[in-house]
């Protein structure tokens, strides 16, 4: 028993149909040449995973297959290859001590900040209540200031 690849089954599906390769080009407006890519299993050609998937789900549609059942085998045929594993992108140094800089900065400006802020709510809570006075009644003696207010 030979079992068929994901782009095997959807040439076959194509071909039952009786649609050419520019025909489904022209419906899903995927390009010929990732068509082709598809239908080899040249999968690693391909832009990222996410664009391979949306490609399989709306080949599969076309030709009328269940868009998840062809990314589910898709994906099932991806994790048996080990060397398909996409490997974690790998930072420069220069990349490293740049963005170790912008962090120390952030980190500096969210300080002062936090300073200001600090020092704004300790002037607000230790500011005198009782002794706001305005400077004419506060030069005034507490004998003439009662006279001024009647008077």
């Amino acid at each position: 028993m030979i079992i068929e690849t994901v782009g095997t089954t959807l040439r076959h599906h194509r071909e039952t149909r009786r649609m050419s390769l520019a025909e489904v080009s022209r419906v899903t407006r995927i390009p010929l040449s990732t068509l082709e890519a598809i239908e080899q299993d040249h999968f690693d050609d391909l832009p990222g995973e996410v664009f391979v998937k949306g490609f399989l789900k709306s080949y599969a549609q076309t030709v009328g297959l269940v868009p998840d059942d062809v990314v589910a085998r898709y994906a099932a045929s991806r994790r048996i290859g080990a060397a398909d594993v996409n490997p974690l992108p790998v930072a420069s140094p220069v990349h490293a001590a740049r963005e170790g800089q912008s962090r120390r900065f952030g980190v500096a400006i969210a300080l002062v900040l936090l300073l200001i802020l600090f020092t704004l709510a300790l002037s607000i809570v230790l500011k005198p209540r009782g002794r706001d006075m305005p400077p004419e009644l506060s030069q005034l003696t507490p004998s003439s200031a009662s006279e001024s207010l009647r008077g």
